[in-house]
């Protein structure tokens, strides 16, 4: 059956399986992708006529190791595709169902600078205090830290500011705790001031993948709206319009 067809049949389920839940949708996002997932919730239980999703974020990382403690979500949106193909290996997400839904893009963002291109202040050690999300648990700071290291800059020399996830660095440097941090390329497209895009090459690939959890193995809301976030030209169209990449067309299933 093609994805978009397969999308269309699973979101007419969705009201009957709910009146049998009687339980909204949980998803566990990465936190880069916060505002996108909000937009996209709302426009998929517009479209299926399901209550919106119930959404928590966090670091890739720290939801992962959530739900490996019995964390009650239904589908995964990951920052990475390790987490969620671990996922698969545990036991703990339905095999056939990851898929990438984002590409993502890392930036320097350096609202402080004056006269120095944010990536030349990063080389000759303008930039002293930085900012980025925690290598070990989220997926763009792992991308920060290889950045870092190809430039011979790893360890910093300077102060490290770490945040939890992406999400709380722009709040670090605009409180002056950094003069600079590693954001999504989602969230700098709002923030205002000197940025360098980090070219695609200057680290491992942020393909951000999506997983139904076992726990929302029988729910067709769920899997109404990992298809609908798959094959969609709205949900494909407000992930461009955030600033993600996206795969060519939708992939074909595992």
């Amino acid at each position: 059956m093609p994805v978009a067809l397969a999308a269309a049949v699973l979101a007419a389920l969705v009201p009957a399986r709910l009146s049998a839940t009687g339980s909204p949708l949980h998803v566990a996002v990465a936190a880069n992708f916060l505002p996108t997932a909000r937009a996209i919730a709302t426009a998929w239980a517009r479209s299926a006529g399901a209550p919106t999703p119930r959404l928590s974020a966090g670091s890739t990382g720290a939801l992962y190791a959530q739900i490996r403690h019995g964390a009650p979500y239904h589908v995964f949106l990951a920052a990475d595709a390790a987490r969620p193909a671990r996922l698969e290996a545990e036991g703990l997400a339905v095999p056939g169902t990851r898929f990438t839904y984002a590409l993502g893009r890392l930036v320097l963002w350096a609202p402080r600078l004056r006269g120095a291109a944010p990536e030349a202040a990063l080389r000759t050690g303008a930039i002293r205090r930085l900012a980025l999300a925690s290598p070990r648990t989220a997926p763009y700071g792992a991308a920060a830290r290889a950045v870092l290291a190809g430039m011979g800059l790893w360890p910093w020399p300077g102060r490290l500011v770490v945040a939890a996830h992406v999400g709380q660095v722009p709040a670090l440097v605009r409180q002056g705790g950094a003069e600079a941090g590693f954001v999504a390329a989602a969230q700098a497209r709002r923030l205002p001031g000197p940025r360098w895009e980090v070219p695609a090459g200057h680290h491992p690939p942020l393909h951000q993948q999506a997983v139904l959890l076992r726990r929302g193995a029988a729910r067709a809301d769920a899997r109404a709206f990992l298809a609908w976030l798959r094959a969609s030209a709205t949900a494909r169209r407000r992930i461009r319009a955030a600033g993600y990449g996206l795969p060519p067309t939708p992939e074909p299933r595992p």
